[in-house]
């Protein structure tokens, strides 16, 4: 039997919904990606939990967020496997995140960083031509996003990590 309650500051038990319990797992599931992300050494066990922590994360957003959530979802999972130098998967994720920000009209700093996403997916494959184009097209929604702190963080992880001898 599962206990879908949980205690508030005052000690009365408050029931989660399922649409709780999903948001709650998604976003947990999306930190502990991250903090396995930042990871300057993982074993092969964490490179694995990285890879199922990123996918629960977009399943359970799956069921309860909006557009802007899946992006990102695919964005974090088409970043993992770039870290793990697995580019065709990190290109299926990239275009997806791609795909939604078009279809959604989202812009700002998630359209810049799902080019960015696009450009490290193919610099995974080697593929320079396509790499060039949208580390371009990354750089040109950088430049656009509106608060200074967001174009400061995007530029700043634009210029990070492993571009495997493509920048």
């Amino acid at each position: 039997m599962t206990n879908n309650n949980e205690s508030t500051a005052s000690g009365e038990a408050a029931v989660l919904t399922e649409a709780d319990w999903h948001k709650r797992f998604a976003v947990s599931y999306f930190n502990a990606t991250w903090d396995l992300l930042d990871k300057t050494e993982r074993t092969h066990e964490e490179d694995l939990k990285m890879i199922r922590l990123a996918q629960a994360s977009r399943c359970h957003w799956g069921e309860v967020g909006i557009p802007l959530n899946f992006e990102r979802g695919d964005w974090q999972i088409s970043r993992v496997y770039a870290v793990l130098g697995r580019g065709e998967p990190a290109l299926i994720y990239a275009k997806e995140c791609l795909r939604v920000c078009e279809e959604n009209g989202v812009g700002g700093f998630d359209i810049a960083f799902a080019h960015e996403a696009m450009a490290r997916a193919y610099a995974a494959l080697g593929d320079k031509d396509n790499f060039s184009l949208h580390y371009a097209r990354a750089t040109e929604f950088g430049e656009k996003i509106e608060d200074a702190g967001d174009r400061e963080y995007f530029f700043t992880d634009l210029q990070g990590g492993d571009w495997f001898g493509m920048r």
